[in-house]
């Protein structure tokens, strides 16, 4: 769905791409055989998902290029900050979780701020496969698209990276920390 608020001005969208080419360069372990001029020219043609790589930019997420889906040849952009990014986290998991909170409710959830972006949010293979390329909330945790089946019994899933190990949790839906946010995933 296009959204006319979804746009970016001339000298934004060229500080965003200047960044993204820098952090593209800098880690060509995350992309072996990517050229970053084809996935510059794809992005420039799609000022939507440019947009939504701002947002990721904007909330502290370090946006980069993982690979490329070779069944629909779309570019993966995922959160590659550390740590779960700033700007997404105290977050309940959805919306449900967010009103069932008697006090203390967090501004937003997971769920509804990946969707204003314009993003997912990773599942748990999505997470994992982040993991093959850095050590990612070595000291924070991210909640993942959860199961329906867990998420009716008030559940939802989150993942973190200790002991060179990733760990799959639950918690109640409505919990949320500081130290908790959210990782997104961008199809480009």
């Amino acid at each position: 769905m296009k959204r006319d608020n979804r746009k970016l001005s001339t000298e934004v969208r060229i500080e965003l791409l200047k960044k993204l080419k820098m952090r593209f360069e800098m880690n060509k372990k995350r992309h072996h055989n990517l050229e970053w001029r084809i996935i510059e020219k794809r992005l420039a043609a799609d000022i939507e998902k440019l947009w939504s790589l701002n947002e990721m930019e904007r909330t502290g997420g370090e946006p980069d290029v993982i690979g490329c889906d070779e069944n629909s040849g779309e570019y993966l952009f995922y959160d590659c900050s550390p740590q779960s990014p700033n700007g997404c986290r105290s977050l309940c998991y959805d919306r449900e979780a967010q009103e069932s909170r008697k006090n203390n409710k967090p501004e937003n959830n997971a769920i509804d701020m990946a969707d204003a972006m314009g993003i997912d949010i990773l599942t748990e293979e999505e997470y994992r496969e982040l993991q093959k390329h850095g050590e990612f909330d070595t000291k924070t945790s991210s909640w993942i698209k959860t199961p329906l089946k867990i998420r009716k019994l008030g559940g939802a899933l989150f993942c973190d990276r200790r002991y060179d190990t990733v760990f799959v949790y639950h918690n109640g839906a409505e919990t949320y920390y500081a130290a908790r946010g959210f990782r997104g995933l961008l199809r480009v």
